[in-house]
């Protein structure tokens, strides 16, 4: 029985950084697989493409390890921007649900190029990607991508239990404008985002011009948009300093732990709060993949950290 569980950040197609942390963490290759030590279970926080040198790669350690029962998945957000890259629109004919602009083709182009498009490798990937949660509950700890937000995530089990693959009809709702369930959706992959004063903007990591900013939706200090930012620093200066919107409030996690990925944090890992960890440190990048051993604690620990080597 699974006693303690390894929670992995964003790898985003970096399969030696993820075979290094393994290592560290104990993980040993058996029959053709990474298996954990004793009493323990890999949680994958999601966003394993996009990016990276070894995106095939990363999926089957991923993937034989879940097969095996030895790990779990939840979806990040650019495994369900891959899914809707590949379905029709029903809205607009011969369009599709993440419609396929100079933007979103330059984010997906990695995996575009290791996988194609339409190739069976391609499919059964996309295929895979429908079957993972939005998140994950077990009772001591909880796992989302970017947001744990209860009414969003009620919102999406009324329509699909966690052991259910996404169907045409679920994804039609996640992308249909101005409904509820993309609502959800972009909240539990994407995080908080806050619009930002009319005629101010922010560069994100690809360069791409954005009118809002990813928030510290866990954090009760901030007063001011820039105080509540989770933007690059070069880009830190552009977020006005004026005060936040009337009734905004931070929504930190209450009772068991919760883990996110999606972040790009840097520096020393560290809870964000006691009942708060992010596991993404910029692996996508050079910064190592991080984990987070949990062995049942309430208030959780800097020392629980593990890293791979950077790179």
């Amino acid at each position: 029985m699974t006693a303690a569980f390894d929670i992995i950040g964003d790898i985003h197609g970096h399969a030696g950084k993820l075979e290094d942390l393994l290592g560290r963490l104990g993980y040993a290759r058996r029959g053709g697989a990474w298996r954990p030590p004793a009493d323990f279970q890999a949680i994958f926080i999601g966003d394993l493409i996009d990016r990276g040198p070894e995106q095939l790669a990363v999926c089957r350690i991923v993937r034989a390890m879940i097969d095996n029962g030895d790990a779990r998945c939840v979806l990040g957000n650019h495994e369900l921007n891959a899914i809707g890259y590949r379905t029709p629109s029903i809205e607009e004919p011969g369009s599709w649900l993440r419609p396929r602009t100079d933007v979103n083709t330059r984010q997906h182009a990695a995996f575009l190029r290791q996988a194609g498009l339409g190739t069976p490798v391609d499919t059964a990937l996309v295929d895979w990607f429908r079957t993972l949660p939005f998140s994950l509950d077990l009772g001591g700890l909880r796992i989302v991508h970017a947001w744990w937000n209860d009414a969003h995530l009620q919102c999406l089990a009324r329509i699909r239990p966690a052991d259910e693959p996404l169907d045409e009809a679920l994804l039609y709702a996640l992308y249909a404008r101005g409904s509820a369930e993309r609502a959800a959706m972009e909240a539990l992959t994407k995080g908080e985002e806050l619009e930002l004063p009319a005629g101010a903007f922010v560069l994100d990591h690809a360069g791409d011009r954005r009118t809002a900013i990813r928030s510290r939706w866990w954090d009760t200090r901030p007063r001011t948009y820039r105080e509540l930012a989770l933007v690059p620093v070069s880009q830190r200066d552009a977020v006005p300093d004026v005060p936040l919107p009337a009734g905004y409030r931070a929504t930190p996690p209450m009772g068991t732990p919760v883990f996110i990925g999606h972040y790009w944090l840097t520096g020393v890992p560290a809870p964000l709060t006691p009942q708060l960890a992010c596991v993404d440190y910029s692996a996508a990048r050079s910064g190592p993949l991080v984990a987070y051993r949990w062995t049942g604690e309430s208030a959780l620990r800097s020392s629980a950290f593990v890293a791979s080597a950077h790179g």
